[in-house]
């Protein structure tokens, strides 16, 4: 058998901690303490697998099978969606966190966990409710995340009769948590403005906090930067391989220079990486000019394989070098929550956000002023503003008590948009034909 290409000569996860020092050991009761105090009903299982499960069974995670990744779910039975995405994003960064020393459940639960909040539409439908929630704090999936896990998604409830969500460990909610600040208090750009992304509204506050004690300010615990990583690495690789399926990537183009540079263009544009033009376009041209990289694709099973193995191979060449560069810094004992950061090379994380690039040049930009974007804004508009002015009538009963107890209209605004964004691209559609007719003629 050849060597691969893309593998180095050790197998990647070879550098894991001692088999005799057990992942467990290393994270503490305080790790493992719930926002509100349970008694385990199941000894045999550690409260990290409770976790999972916890996450693995929810209703909120079913629903992403319906809901947009880049494509829509309906657009052909290839493509992925947030679930099958969620789940692969799960595969990675178990890996990953193994090999470290981290817990896999509460990598597993973080990954899992990682896109619950996103609401139907993908990121259109995002931006769209961030404009209609700018006056109460906006709308950041990560941050309607953590208020699902804490708050909406129904399992544990406190003897006053609050719903604590899924009650996760404060290990697993940290994890799970991507951007640790909220709107306007993260990290400044190089111009002095926050990072648009973040992780709580004003009004989880109280959960935020529990979860975040004793941890440096903004800085994420090893295992939501593992979670990150795995993310960052399952879309910049998968988006292409579903865009070159799809017949959206002229795979030869991607060798001539001009058209690298749009990539690169693309890439700070939409991504603004902490790397150089320079060290963006020697990623690309590496990638493509390796020989593991596809130059044709007709469809056949053969090219369906080798497309397969180039993205099984850039997943464990990207895996393998944080792993060496984190264990390079500090050795090779078992690494969890704030004892280490994981370190991602520069060619790496250029190598990750050029296939990124790719997808947005030739999937997602030139879909930005497509009718069907247009029309699934308005979808969302539209049910803000009927559910909104119908009070308590329409919503469904978790929510219509959500209503009922709300304090005041920006309180209710926040209640309409957890239902909203609840619901996947199909349900939006059906509620926006029920409730404010006939749909765009783009359905």
């Amino acid at each position: 058998m050849p060597t691969d290409p893309f593998v180095p000569d050790r197998a990647w996860g070879s550098g894991a901690p001692d088999a005799g020092v057990r992942q467990a050991d290393v994270y503490t009761d305080r790790d493992r303490e719930r926002w509100w105090s349970e008694a385990p009903k199941n000894p045999r299982r550690t409260a990290f697998e409770r976790d999972r499960a916890r996450v693995l069974h929810s209703s909120a995670l079913r629903r992403l099978g319906a809901k947009t990744q880049v494509l829509g779910p309906s657009s052909d039975d290839f493509v992925r969606t947030r679930l099958t995405h969620s789940l692969e994003v799960a595969q990675v960064g178990r890996e990953l966190g193994k090999v470290l020393g981290c817990d896999p459940d509460v990598v597993d639960t973080a990954c899992l966990s990682h896109d619950l909040g996103h609401p139907p539409f993908g990121h259109n439908g995002e931006r769209a409710l961030h404009e209609v929630a700018l006056g109460i704090g906006g709308f950041e999936g990560n941050a309607q995340t953590l208020r699902l896990l804490s708050r909406l998604e129904p399992k544990v409830f406190a003897d006053d009769g609050t719903c604590v969500g899924l009650n996760l460990t404060r290990a697993s909610l940290d994890a799970a948590t991507k951007y640790p600040w909220q709107a306007g208090d993260g990290p400044r750009r190089a111009d002095g403005t926050s990072t648009r992304k973040f992780g709580v509204y004003p009004d989880d506050e109280p959960v935020f906090a529990w979860l975040r004690q004793g941890a440096p300010e903004r800085r994420k615990c090893l295992e939501a930067q593992v979670m990150d990583l795995a993310d960052d690495i399952s879309y910049s690789v998968h988006d292409v391989e579903d865009a070159i399926v799809g017949g959206r990537v002229d795979l030869e183009r991607l060798r001539v220079t001009a058209e690298q540079e749009r990539v690169v263009a693309q890439v700070r544009d939409w991504y603004d990486p902490a790397v150089d033009d320079d060290t963006l376009g020697a990623a690309l041209d590496r990638l493509v000019s390796h020989p593991i990289w596809v130059s044709s694709y007709d469809g056949s099973r053969r090219d369906l394989a080798r497309l397969k193995d180039l993205t099984s191979q850039l997943i464990g060449r990207f895996c393998a070098a944080a792993e060496d560069a984190t264990r390079a810094a500090y050795g090779t004992g078992p690494l969890t929550r704030y004892e280490a950061d994981l370190i991602v090379p520069d060619e790496t994380l250029a190598e990750i956000f050029v296939l990124k690039g790719v997808a947005a040049l030739y999937v997602m930009a030139p879909r930005e002023h497509e009718p069907l974007y247009l029309a699934q804004r308005t979808i969302l508009f539209d049910l803000v503003d009927a559910l909104a002015e119908s009070g308590a009538r329409h919503l469904e009963e978790p929510f219509a008590a959500d209503w009922r107890e709300a304090g005041d209209d920006g309180a209710r605004l926040r209640v309409v948009i957890d239902q909203v964004a609840s619901l996947t691209d199909t349900s939006a559609q059906q509620w926006h034909a029920r409730l404010c007719g006939m749909l765009s003629e783009v359905y």
